[in-house]
Formats: C-alpha cells, sequence, structure tokens
C-alpha cells in the first residue's frame, strides 16, 4: 500500500510542478513515448494490486472456528514430520552403536575374538559414515528442523580408543574427516558397503561353534538382502542424488533401515545376554578338559619314570629289552601329551588365534587331538611293558596270569572305546550331525539281515519255532483235559470240595482279565460251596452261559483296551460337546439423532492465501448430495463423467456398467451387461460417443447413445488399465504388465512399449500424446536381486517419451503408488497412493537434456515435488484422488469412512472438508465433472452399490461468486501449466436445483453382450 501511495504520489507531483522538469517529460525528449506509457501503467497495476492486497489481508482475518485455532501450515507439518522421521532413525543408529560397543566388550573374554572385534569396529564406523550422510540429506529437505554438523563429528572417540589400541598410534583426523566418499553420490557405494561389514560381522560371529543364534543370522542375511537390493537400485540414479525427489526416497527409507536396525539390536542384546556366557563356558570347559589332561600326563611321566628305574638295567634278554621299549615309549607320550595340552590350552586361550576353518588340518588335529591320542598310546605302552615285566622277572604263575588278563581286558576296553570315538566322529563328518551312530549301526545290522542266506536261515528258525509251539500246546490241552476229568470225578464224589471252572484256559489273555472274569463266578460257586451235589444239570448249564458271556465281555474290553478306546457303557454319561457361539451380534449403527445428513465444515478465510480462493468456499460449502442411483447390487469399482458432461458411467463387480444421462434428474442411458469378468474401470473417448470398459483379460467399446457393444478384445495377459489417445475417437493404450500397447478400436496392435522391470499399474498421456507417464512396483534390481518378505519394492514414477522410446525420468517412491493423473494442460501430475498415505502434486517441466551433446537443444520432461494433500484427520483414502474444476484448479479425494476432501490445487489448501455421512455408507471411489463450474457437481460410488450425486446451486452468472472460472479465464491460464491446452468441449446441460432425494432411476435400455469378456 506504502508502494503504490508512494508511486501515485511521485506520478502527480511530477506532472503538476512546472519548475521541475519531469521524467515522463525528459522520455518525450528523447522520443520515448512508449517508456512513459509503460510506466504510467505499470505504477497504475502496482496500485490496483496493493488496493486488492489490502482488501484481501481485511478478508483474512484470524477466523474464529474453533477448528482452525493454531493449526500448523502443511509444510510445517511435513517439516515436522521429516525431522521426527530422522531423529528415530539417529536414535535407531545409536542403539545399534551402543549394543555394538557392548558386544565388543563382552567379546573381549574369548579366544579367537579379534575377527569379531575388528567387524564390529568397521560396522560402527560405517554406521558413523551413514548418519552422518543420512543427516546431510535430511537437513537438505528439513532446513528448519535439522541442522547440519561438521565433519569432525565423524570421529568417535570410541573408535578412536580401538584404533589407538589394536595399531599402536593414534589416527590422524584428517584421514578420516577428509573421506572422499562422504558424498551424496556415494549413497550406492555405501549400501553396498554396509551390506559387506554387515555379512563379514555374521560370519565372524558363525566362527564360534559353541553357540548359533538362528534369530541374529535371519535378521542380518534379511538385512544383507536389502542393501544389495537398494544398493542396485540407487545405482540407476547416478548424478540425481541432489534431486529432491531422490533425496526424498533417500529419507523415506530411513523407515525400512531403521526397521532392520531394530531387529539386529534386539537379537544382538540376546546374543550378548545369552551366547556369549555359553561360548565362554565352552571354551572355558574346553580349556579345562586340557588342563586336566595336561595333569594326568604329567603324573603319569612320573609314574613311567619311577618304574623304569626297576627295569632300566635289565638287558640281558628279549623280554627285558621289550620292557624297557615300552616303558620308554610310555615315558615319551606321556611328555608329549603333557606338552601339547600346555601349548593347546595356550592357543585356545588367546584372542588372535586364528578361527578352526582358516587354519591347516594338520595342525588343528594336533593341537586337538595329539594330547588325548599321545595319553592313550602312553597308557597302552606302559600296560603292555608292565605285563612283559612279570614275565621278566620272573614272578608267580597267578600274578603273571592276573597282570595278563586285567592288562587285557583294559586295553579291550580302551580300544573298543577308543574306536566308538572315532566311529562318532567320522559318523558326524560324514552325515553332517544328522543321524547318530547307533542309526547307522542299525541301519548296517537290517541290511545284513536282509541278505539272502541269513534270510532263509530265519525262515528255517521260524518254521521250526513255529511246530515246536504247536506241539507244545497240543501236549498241554491234552494233560489239562485229563486233569480237568480227575478233578470232575473227585468233586462228584466230595460234594465239599468247590467248583472249579471246566474246559480249556482262554489262551492269549493277560492275567488281569483272566483275574476280572473268573472273580465273579468263584465267589459265587464258593457261595453255594456244601450245596454242589443239588444243582441239577439246568442249573450248571445256566452257570456255563454266564461264564460264556463274561469271557466275551472280557475279550471285547482287552481288545477296546488294545486299541486305545474306552467302552461307551462304562463311560458316565455326558451331554454332547457344542460349540460355543457369541450370541450377541451387532445390528449396525443407527445415526445420530440431531445429526444433519448434510452437517459439512470447511476451514476459515484465514488458511486462504490465493486472492481468488475466497470466493470458492462459500460455493463450496453449499455442496450436498441431490440424488441417490441404486442400480448397482455390488460394490461400485469406477466412474468417470464423459468430457461433455452429458454421460456418467460406473462399472461394479456385478458385472455391469451403466450409463446415466446427466440432468436435473439422472436417468439411466443404458445398462451394459457384461456376461464374463469383473468391470474394473470405465474411459471416455473425447467426443463422448464411445466408452471403453475393462476387464480382467478384455476390454469391451461401447456406444454412448444406444449402449450398444461394438468390439470385444481379448487380451493373453492381464490388463490393468486402459486409456485413450489425445484428441482420438480410434486409438487407445492398453497396460498389460510392463507392456504398454497401442490399439485401435477395431483391436489391431498399431505399436507396443516396454517399460522393463516396471509392472506397471496405470498410465497417463499428456495432452500433446509425445509422453507416458506410468506408475508401478520394480519386478526386480538391475542386478536380479529381490527384497525381503518384510521389505516394500522399490515404485518408480516413469517418463517415456514416445517418439525417442527413451526413459526421460525415473523418480523411486517408496509407498505402495496406484493411479496417476495430468492435468488438462500437462503441468501438473496427481499421484494417488494406497492405505493412508496422501496425494502428491508433481510439476513437469522441460529442461535441456545434457547427457544430450549432439543437440545442445534437446529437452527431457522433469518431475518435482510440488504439494502433499494432508487430510484434515486421518483417514483410508478410497480410490485415486483426481483434480476438480472446470480448470483442473482443485484437488479431490474421498475416504472410506464417508469424508471427502477438498484442496486448492496451486496452494495446497484445503477448501472444504465434508464429514462422514452417517447413511452413505463406505465410499469406493469419485468422480468430479469438469464441464462446467457452475454448479459444482460430483458423484460417489460405495459398498453397496449406491452411487450419490453432489452438487451446489446454481449461481448468478453476474455475481462475484457465480463462476470461478470465468474470473480464471479472464485472468489467464495458470503459471503452473506448461503445455498448451486442448479443445475443451461443450459444457452439459445445467442441472435444476439442488434436492436430496433417494430413489431408483428408471431404466430406459439394457444391452447385454454374449461376447467372452
Amino acid at each position: 500500500m506504502f508502494r503504490a501511495h508512494a508511486a501515485r504520489s511521485f506520478h502527480d507531483t511530477a506532472s503538476s510542478i512546472p519548475g521541475i522538469p519531469s521524467p515522463y517529460a525528459r522520455s518525450e525528449a528523447f522520443g520515448d513515448s512508449r517508456r512513459k506509457q509503460t510506466i504510467i501503467s505499470l505504477l497504475d497495476v502496482l496500485s490496483e494490486l496493493s488496493n486488492e492486497a489490502s482488501i484481501d489481508n481485511e478478508a483474512n482475518l484470524p477466523s474464529t472456528l474453533e477448528d482452525d485455532r493454531d493449526v500448523p501450515t502443511i509444510d510445517e507439518k511435513l517439516q515436522v514430520a521429516g525431522s521426527d522421521s530422522f531423529n528415530k532413525f539417529e536414535r535407531r543408529i545409536e542403539n545399534l552403536d551402543k549394543e555394538l560397543r557392548n558386544f565388543a566388550n563382552a567379546a573381549r573374554q574369548l579366544g579367537s575374538s579379534v575377527g569379531i572385534l575388528s567387524s564390529a569396529f568397521r560396522l560402527r564406523e560405517r554406521l558413523t559414515k551413514l548418519l552422518f550422510l543420512f543427516r546431510e540429506n535430511a537437513a537438505t529437505l528439513f532446513p528448519r528442523k535439522i541442522s547440519r554438523q561438521p565433519r569432525e563429528t565423524l570421529v568417535n572417540p570410541n573408535l578412536m580408543d580401538r584404533r589407538r589400541t589394536w595399531r599402536g598410534h593414534q589416527p590422524s583426523l584428517k584421514s578420516m574427516v577428509t573421506d572422499g566418499d562422504l558424498d551424496p553420490e556415494s549413497f550406492p557405494g555405501q549400501f553396498a558397503g554396509f551390506a559387506q561389514d554387515v555379512v563379514t560381522f555374521l560370519n565372524c560371529l558363525n566362527e564360534f561353534p559353541e553357540f548359533t543364534d538362528e534369530a541374529v543370522n535371519t535378521s542380518m542375511r534379511a538385512f544383507e538382502v536389502d542393501l544389495k537390493y537398494w544398493a542396485s537400485c540407487l545405482e540407476e540414479y547416478k548424478g540425481q542424488f541432489r534431486y529432491p525427489a531422490v533425496q526424498r526416497y533417500i529419507h523415506d527409507l530411513t523407515s525400512e533401515i531403521g526397521e532392520h536396525i531394530d531387529n539386529i539390536t534386539v537379537n544382538l542384546s540376546m546374543f550378548t545376554e545369552i551366547g556369549v556366557p555359553t561360548i565362554r563356558f565352552a571354551q572355558q570347559h574346553a580349556a579345562s578338559n586340557l588342563l586336566n589332561l595336561s595333569t594326568v600326563a604329567t603324573f603319569f611321566s612320573a609314574v613311567t619314570a619311577t618304574t623304569l628305574q626297576f627295569s632300566y638295567q635289565l638287558t640281558d634278554g628279549v623280554l627285558e629289552k621289550s620292557v624297557n621299549a615300552f616303558w620308554f615309549s610310555s615315558l615319551v607320550f606321556s611328555i608329549a601329551a603333557a606338552v601339547n595340552s600346555l601349548l593347546g590350552l595356550t592357543w585356545k586361550q588367546a584372542m588372535y588365534r586364528s578361527p578352526g576353518h582358516r587354519v591347516p588340518w594338520w595342525v588343528l588335529i594336533w593341537i586337538k587331538r595329539s594330547p588325548l591320542v599321545f595319553l592313550v598310546m602312553s597308557v597302552a605302552c606302559f600296560s603292555a611293558g608292565l605285563m612283559l615285566f612279570t614275565y621278566a622277572t620272573d614272578q608267580g604263575f597267578v600274578t603273571s596270569t592276573i597282570t595278563t588278563v586285567f592288562t587285557a581286558v583294559t586295553s579291550f576296553g580302551l580300544a573298543a572305546v577308543s574306536a566308538w570315538f572315532a566311529s562318532e566322529r567320522w559318523i558326524f563328518v560324514q552325515r553332517r550331525g544328522h543321524v547318530w551312530l547307533e542309526d547307522v549301526i542299525n541301519e548296517a545290522t537290517n541290511s545284513m539281515l536282509r541278505l539272502a542266506l541269513i534270510v532263509e536261515v530265519r525262515k528255517i528258525i521260524h518254521c521250526c519255532n513255529h511246530h515246536v509251539l504247536a506241539i507244545s500246546g497240543l501236549l498241554r490241552r491234552v494233560s489239562f483235559k485229563k486233569v480237568a476229568d480227575l478233578v470232575t470225578r473227585i468233586r462228584r464224589k466230595t460234594p465239599t470240595l468247590p467248583t472249579t471252572q471246566d474246559g480249556p484256559p482262554m489262551i492269549g489273555l493277560s492275567q488281569q482279565i483272566s483275574i476280572s472274569v473268573c472273580s465273579e463266578f468263584t465267589e459265587r460257586l464258593d457261595s453255594v460251596g456244601g450245596r454242589a451235589s443239588e444243582e441239577s444239570e439246568s442249573s450248571r448249564r445256566a452257570i456255563a452261559r454266564q461264564r460264556f458271556k463274561g469271557a466275551v465281555r472280557s475279550v471285547i474290553m482287552m481288545q477296546q483296551q488294545q486299541a486305545g478306546q474306552v467302552q461307551t457303557f462304562l463311560r458316565p454319561m455326558m451331554p454332547p460337546r457344542t460349540p460355543s457361539f457369541d450370541r450377541n451380534s451387532t445390528t449396525g449403527m443407527s445415526p445420530t439423532v440431531g445429526m444433519s445428513p448434510t452437517r459439512f465444515s470447511s476451514i476459515g478465510l484465514s488458511a486462504i492465501r490465493g486472492p481468488r480462493a475466497p470466493s470458492l468456499i462459500p460455493k463450496l460449502r453449499t455442496l450436498e448430495p441431490m440424488q441417490d442411483l441404486s442400480v448397482h447390487t455390488a460394490l461400485v469399482r469406477h466412474l468417470q463423467f464423459s468430457p461433455s458432461g452429458k454421460y456418467l458411467a460406473t462399472s461394479s463387480w456385478d458385472r455391469s456398467s451403466v450409463i446415466f444421462r446427466v440432468g436435473e434428474a439422472f436417468t439411466t442411458q443404458a445398462i451394459l451387461v457384461h456376461v464374463r469378468g469383473f468391470i474394473g474401470q470405465v474411459a471416455w473417448s473425447a467426443s463422448s460417443t464411445l466408452l471403453l470398459t475393462r476387464l480382467t483379460r478384455g476390454i469391451k467399446i461401447w456406444t454412448a447413445e444406444d449402449g450398444l457393444c461394438k468390439k470385444t478384445i481379448d487380451r493373453p495377459h492381464s490388463v490393468s488399465s486402459v486409456a485413450w489417445l489425445p484428441g482420438s475417437e480410434t486409438q487407445f493404450f492398453s497396460v498389460e504388465g510392463s507392456e504398454v500397447y497401442k490399439m485401435d478400436i477395431y483391436g489391431r496392435v498399431i505399436d507396443s512399449y516396454n517399460f522393463g522391470r516396471i509392472q506397471l499399474h496405470n498410465v497417463a498421456v499428456t495432452p500433446d500424446g509425445q509422453r507416458l507417464l506410468g506408475v508401478g512396483p520394480l519386478l526386480a534390481a538391475p542386478n536380479g536381486l529381490h527384497p525381503s518378505r518384510s521389505t516394500r519394492v522399490e515404485k518408480r514414477i516413469i517418463v517415456f517419451n514416445i517418439e525417442t522410446r527413451i526413459f526421460e525420468n525415473q523418480t523411486p517412491v517408496v509407498n505402495d503408488v496406484r493411479d496417476i493423473t495430468i492435468s488438462k494442460r500437462g503441468g501438473n501430475v496427481l499421484i494417488s497412493f494406497e492405505h493412508k498415505t496422501p496425494a502428491q502434486l508433481w510439476k513437469m517441466e522441460l529442461v535441456r537434456d545434457a547427457r544430450d551433446r549432439e543437440h545442445p537443444y534437446a529437452q527431457i520432461a522433469r518431475l518435482t515435488l510440488r504439494h502433499t494433500y494432508l487430510p484434515k484427520v486421518h483417514m483410508d483414502f478410497a480410490g485415486p484422488s483426481y483434480f476438480g474444476g472446470k480448470e483442473d484448479q482443485l484437488v479431490l479425494c474421498a475416504g472410506k469412512a464417508g469424508d471427502i476432501h477438498i484442496w486448492e490445487r496451486d496452494t495446497a489448501t484445503l477448501l472444504h472438508y465434508v464429514r462422514p455421512q452417517p447413511f452413505g455408507g463406505d465410499l469406493t471411489c469419485v468422480a468430479w465433472n469438469h464441464s462446467t463450474d457452475d454448479p459444482f457437481m460430483l458423484a460417489t460410488g460405495s459398498h453397496d452399490g449406491t452411487v450419490r450425486i453432489w452438487t451446489t446451486p446454481v449461481g448468478d452468472p453476474s455475481s462475484d461468486d457465480a463462476s470461478y472460472l470465468e474470473r480464471r479465464t479472464d485472468a489467464g491460464v495458470s503459471i503452473s501449466d506448461q503445455y498448451a491446452s486442448s479443445p475443451i468441449l461443450g459444457p452439459a446441460p445445467t442441472p435444476g436445483p439442488s434436492r436430496a432425494l433417494r430413489e431408483r432411476a428408471p431404466t430406459i435400455r439394457t444391452t447385454f453382450s454374449l461376447s467372452q469378456g
């Protein structure tokens, strides 16, 4: 205001004072009248802008809305989120460094620990360098929250102490600070070096055979795979590590790297607490064994030397010479065992010794096995010499015999145990510890028993055994029958004797069952002891029947016990088990009492930065549901207004697509029924006369007026997206995996474009038709690697030049990108993600191609992130986000809960927020009618198949708030658009006044397509 006032005062004063030559008069004197007019026009424009700014300042007073008090700006939110992410990553790095330091201190007590200490030191040094590089990257992205640190911070005092201790001198500060690798372009090399350091540390950790932790191995192997994967992917961005897009991708990797670091930190802590004590105990146990072996060998050498005093002078006969030879050999072996035991003890306790797999086999065997072998040989030689000594000194027969027998027994036992130990070692080496020695012996025994001769011998033995058992059984039955007859005759003569059991015994029953069977009848017979002579023949038959029933019952019980079953009649009666279910079921939440279905909220005027945005807020506040179209019976997958605004096409999982005619009340133009396949997308041609419907493996082409299927195109691969060529009515693109096919409406393939290792989800075409923009995940790294299961694959935004067939730009992203949309004029690209990741606006601009030296004026496209559209509340986005408004001046997205956000595109200012509707259900997609801004019109689809139409009331074209498009068109094209405007089709018929109604739209025409989809 002050500047405009000063300019106006200067203009008036210079023109009104005659005595002072005016600058405009001097310009006329030089004959430059145009300059004067230009300056005057410039001053007038500045004055008008100053007035508008003062009006806007008065209008943009602090809002009184409670929801917008102390709300930080979007940039401030991104700065805070980015700084929090880096600070969390820094804490993770520091925790891992601390755990490595603790592990190194604990591992110093172990033998052969120099390798693990050295690898831990290199790993900590690598962590320091990576943290410095990530800090530099974060400081570039978030300068207000993350401060840079000098290179002197790379010097870790703990690392300096280690170097001074190991190498004997203090490393120079310059050698560590001025490291040429600490450049943003060195990120791939640092990742590859980090992977190598992790593998080296893991290999050194596995060199301790006393303890192996699979959790540490799994976490470090997964981290190694991911580091190599990221290093290979980042190699393709050489020279771009100072671009904001690549820097943001590297910053987003901190969350993935941090999760790996947390896993390694936890597992390494457990290894320090459990593994290191276990290894120390095993090494101490081995050292104590060697120490005991050395003690025994020393004692035995003293015994051998003492006995030599009685025989070293006996050199007359062969026995005397043999005794001396054996005892001298025993003394040599015992001394060798003692010395080698001390040598092995010293070697095992040394921290600088080489691991076992890096020592020659003969050295390892000599150190580990020779003490015990020498001691065994010493004992054997001493025993042989002692036995011969009894004969050489003419001891008694008993003494010589006993000594010989005991020597033979002990020698045999010693040889057998030694052979068993040697066999166990051999089996462990041959079978890798999968089987025991006993299993091998059993296998050998079974193999020997399967020999033909052994089989025939076993058959003969089995046959003989069978005949012997049969004869013995026959003899037992005959003898028992005779004894039973004798007892019966005696009982008849002597009535006082108790009745015994007649008949042969039950062969095969256990003793327990036999007792339980006979006890009942024995007691019963005892009760009638004296009256046996008075029993009649009928009573004896009854007792025989009861005994037979008891025997049958006993056999049944025995069979059930052998089968592991329990008799049902012996179990207590139990009610049948019935599964327990939760009878409480929710019937759904009823709408809140008193809540209006059209309750909206929007942000205050204080958040509006642009001069024209305030006029949109009152109009957006009037946005309300006008009509519910309940035609579909399943989820609405996609919907789109035609470019002319006359039609709305929907696709649903009920295998139908509906064309509605836009008007005061939407009516059904045609129902397009698909016999096979689900409809995933609809796409209108530029003239709104043809409609594409995308199936899983095919594309159908329909006419808008009569809803006839002109062509069914079957594809060999899955079709993920379709897009018309700009301004074309006959050609479109079909996205199938990593291939994009250019086709015509007759099904002919005109051309194809390969996107390499990118599996495309969606593509968009620039308005001039020269470039394809695609989004999708990376199938594999350039070296063929894949990330671990817990790590997300890299996604990319690709700019492909159709004419030159080169990739002009590749932008990496971490989140799951699904959809891409280009504005009408081509300068803005809207990227949509899955789940809770907000949409982003990228600016596409043409820059000089520095790689093409033959054509210095060649240009390529480059993408730059402009805005991230943060929602007012945390939400799960439903479908892609889209541009809104006739000139794409808005950005809108829908949440699955039913809420809708509308932002201004160029400022990322939230203009309007529609709260979740109590009767709307979960949303699945949203679409905007781009044909007109008066009224605003959008459509939403839901899970229950309902399509809801939202509109604003029709305003007065002469009013200030009537048409934002007219004022914007008069003011000129937005500076963010870079391409020429495509032809704008005529507006759609203007709908009538808005009204809220819920009814089923009448069906005009139903068209069935019997062709295979």
